[in-house]
């Protein structure tokens, strides 16, 4: 009987665990998770935080969904791995012995540095106990800053701001995640949010948290500004969680490093969600997500490897269906610069595709739809950001991933052209 381990409760843990079971009705199989509510959608954390989604449509699986998995649980935080006995060390749980492991550890919220980080007030959306923290904090609260940019930071303005408090919003640069936005997208959420009461603080660092009574009370910039508020949310970022993996001496460099078939350097581990950094054979280069879709597919190809079915990770454009400063918005392949200050590393919800610069002539529409940008590659579209009205969203989709030939329809870039019905138009004649 094979005995398989699961590290990690996220939904690249839980595909891994379906997959396994799937092909393998009577190996032994554990999944370990230090996060006491389990598997939950991380991305609805946002949406409880604004009061659309409550506490119990959060969690994804019920006691009956897990039954047919015929898995043990236990709850821990992995503390050692020992590749050459094939053993997990879970603090006070004790020593669990593999013969496949899986690390879908996962990523984390970067930690500030910023001084006085360390006190009651300071917060991050991380996992559920966090956003059930600023829920908490917002009840006794009037105002609140927020620092950092990308989805999370937006998340948290919006959150607070539905909580009833005063949202200061501050920014190293000169406008929002220019990393993947253009000007105009940028000046287009800005616009909503500051409509909305929130006050934007460009080109704004922070100096020092201020408290009284090891709780916030207010922040001061470099400036020398200082603003009171009660919470401090941070929203600069994620990090891979691979302390356990680097010290067991497993090859990582941003995140675990893995083959195209999610295969560590250790033959009997394998790694896959955010945690992991997947190199392709062809290019040689190595890429890393933090994307729900992408971790679900990762943990499924690591399972089957794991149970001796080979398979390849296809990794596929990257795409994300966001709701930002309430304009829903789906952002395809390369649409960014890669240049942002404003991050210190990947945002939960992004991928480094985006932050591609490719060789390509950008054009935009703001009739057809709210807004359309396009990213136009010599014979194919190399990316979209599609925000407002999402009837090109799919259309666009098809067209980017399947590499479409756009030859025929080069007056997409005739000053003036109607890019929405172009597409349209096009993939209706494609897909016929």
């Amino acid at each position: 009987m094979t005995r398989y381990v699961v590290v990690g409760t996220g939904v690249a843990g839980v595909a891994a665990i379906d997959t396994l079971r799937s092909r393998d009705c009577n190996a032994e199989i554990t999944l370990v998770g230090d996060d006491p509510h389990g598997f939950y959608s991380r991305p609805g954390l946002a949406y409880y935080l604004t009061g659309e989604i409550p506490e119990k449509q959060l969690t994804i699986f019920t006691k009956e969904d897990w039954k047919p998995l015929n898995s043990k649980y236990v709850r821990g935080n992995a503390t050692r791995l020992n590749p050459q006995k094939h053993q997990l060390e879970i603090g006070s749980a004790g020593t669990l012995t593999y013969d496949r492991l899986l690390l879908a550890t996962g990523s984390v919220a970067v930690p500030s540095s910023i001084p006085g980080a360390d006190m009651q007030g300071v917060v991050k959306l991380d996992d559920f106990d966090d956003a059930r923290r600023i829920v908490s904090l917002a009840r006794h609260a009037r105002s609140a800053v927020v620092v950092g940019g990308g989805i999370i930071a937006v998340e948290l303005v919006e959150g607070l701001k539905a909580l009833g408090l005063k949202v200061h919003y501050f920014l190293r640069g000169e406008r929002y995640w220019p990393n993947v936005l253009d000007e105009n997208e940028s000046r287009l959420l800005e616009h909503r949010l500051t409509e909305d009461g929130v006050i934007f603080h460009f080109q704004t660092e922070t100096a020092e948290i201020l408290g009284k009574n090891g709780k916030v009370a207010g922040i001061r910039t470099t400036k020398g500004e200082t603003i009171r508020c009660e919470i401090v949310a941070m929203g600069i970022g994620v990090k891979a969680r691979m302390e356990l993996a680097k010290a067991a001496g497993l090859a990582t460099e941003r995140g675990i490093l893995t083959n195209e078939t999610m295969q560590t350097s250790d033959p009997d581990i394998f790694a896959a969600g955010d945690v992991s950094q997947v190199r392709e054979a062809l290019s040689g280069q190595s890429f890393m997500d933090t994307l729900w879709h992408p971790a679900r597919e990762t943990g499924r190809i690591a399972a089957f490897n794991m149970a001796g079915v080979s398979k390849t990770y296809k990794r596929k454009v990257a795409i994300n269906v966001v709701r930002l400063a309430g304009v829903m918005t789906t952002i395809i392949g390369a649409v960014g610069s890669g240049i942002d200050d404003d991050l210190v590393s990947v945002a939960r919800g992004s991928s480094e595709t985006w932050q591609q610069l490719p060789n390509t002539i950008s054009m935009q529409s703001n009739s057809d739809v709210n807004h359309l940008r396009l990213m136009i590659g010599e014979q194919s579209l190399l990316g979209a950001m599609v925000m407002g009205d999402q009837k090109l969203s799919w259309p666009l989709q098809d067209l980017i991933s399947s590499n479409a030939d756009i030859t025929s329809i080069r007056h997409l870039l005739h000053p003036g052209a109607a890019l929405g019905q172009i597409v349209m138009d096009f993939w209706s004649n494609l897909v016929k």
